[in-house]
């Protein structure tokens, strides 16, 4: 079998137990074999988009099915706007009718939105399903396959129904990344700066050494270095704060402004488009609450400017319409906005026991402008 990496990620006893994220090239093509220690007797549920169906989902289903299994293809449209609650209500229907059981397993195989969803599909279908995690995007292996968060969006705001279930495992295959648009594997490299710029200052230096043009360059042992890092920093926040009631926040960093612009422009730009944006806004925020660094904000928008991210409103987009997007965030509290400040390179600077910051309409508009 091909040499993988692995993190273990733990989470409290009461959201479930440790699981193990594998990193490597090839492990997709090794993934019936892998899994199935994982499976059950029960048709495996294997939900994708359309556009990661046919380049990975068709050949996964023949290798399961020719290892016994019966798999059920649960495929929606490709991007955000198939994270609705109408669509887990179509997947859960055709589950249903595919006799699913108590026995099934389900396997969210993409991005982040078939992340999201098949995890969602997983806690709600008969009160609960084991699920598995195979990502196949930057984003959705450095971050959203890694914590447990599930759920969908709604016309108020962004993730906003949704639950905690954590995968029994996370298979990440490096070489997927091949067939990601440039544009979406920017998009990934959002999340991984915001590691860097809030968590790890040793990250973001080696990315501004060059590490950041290797990611882009796609060389393999590259990628599988910084997606073992972050994966890393993320398992060591989660098995500390596994339903972010409070340590956990610190992985918001951009994320108050971001999902107000993706609110704001219906989902026209790319989560990790907006997240960088956010950064940017926060970082400059936080300057100005907090003192600090006086080029943080330069230095993070410089990263982000060479992956290719934007770093400012795109014309037409009004600061107040973001902030009045904001205004519904689930990361808000007490009927305030909050933010997390990052105002030196690698720290969160709490607040009053916290580790986000109440802000006002007038701050965080100032800040977007």
């Amino acid at each position: 079998m091909t040499r993988s990496r692995r993190v273990p990620v733990s989470v409290p006893a009461d959201c479930g137990s440790e699981y193990e994220v594998m990193i490597g090239s090839g492990l997709l093509g090794e993934a019936a074999s892998r899994i199935q220690p994982f499976l059950g007797t029960g048709p495996v549920l294997l939900v994708s988009d359309a556009t990661v169906h046919a380049l990975y989902g068709v050949p996964l289903a023949t290798a399961l099915r020719g290892a016994g299994y019966d798999c059920v293809e649960l495929v929606m449209e490709a991007g955000e706007s198939s994270k609705r609650r109408v669509v887990v209500a179509d997947l859960q229907d055709m589950a249903i009718s595919a006799g699913a059981d108590r026995d099934s397993r389900v396997i969210a195989l993409g991005g982040g939105v078939p992340g999201d969803l098949g995890g969602y599909l997983a806690a709600t279908l008969l009160r609960g399903l084991a699920w598995l995690q195979l990502p196949t995007s930057l984003l959705a292996m450095v971050d959203s396959s890694v914590g447990g968060k599930t759920g969908v969006d709604t016309a108020a705001g962004k993730n906003l129904v949704g639950c905690f279930w954590h995968p029994q495992v996370v298979l990440a295959d490096v070489d997927t990344l091949a067939t990601l648009p440039d544009a979406e594997l920017a998009a990934g490299l959002a999340e991984v700066i915001k590691y860097g710029a809030a968590l790890d200052e040793s990250l973001f230096s080696d990315l501004e050494d060059g590490l950041l043009e290797s990611v882009m360059a796609r060389v393999p042992e590259a990628v599988a270095l910084v997606v073992e890092r972050c994966v890393a920093i993320k398992a060591a926040v989660v098995a500390e704060d596994a339903r972010e009631a409070n340590r956990r926040q610190v992985l918001n960093f951009g994320h108050t402004v971001g999902h107000g612009i993706e609110v704001a422009t219906n989902y026209q730009l790319r989560h990790g488009e907006a997240i960088a944006i956010g950064m940017v806004a926060e970082a400059r925020l936080a300057q100005q609450r907090l003192g600090g660094a006086s080029d943080l904000a330069e230095r993070i928008a410089g990263l982000c400017t060479r992956a290719g991210l934007p770093v400012a409103l795109p014309d037409g987009v009004d600061a107040q319409a973001v902030v009045e997007s904001a205004r519904h965030d689930k990361k808000n509290r007490a009927g305030a906005m909050r933010c997390v400040m990052v105002h030196e390179l690698g720290r969160v600077t709490p607040h009053e026991g916290n580790w986000s910051h109440p802000v006002t309409v007038e701050e965080l508009q100032g800040t977007i402008a």
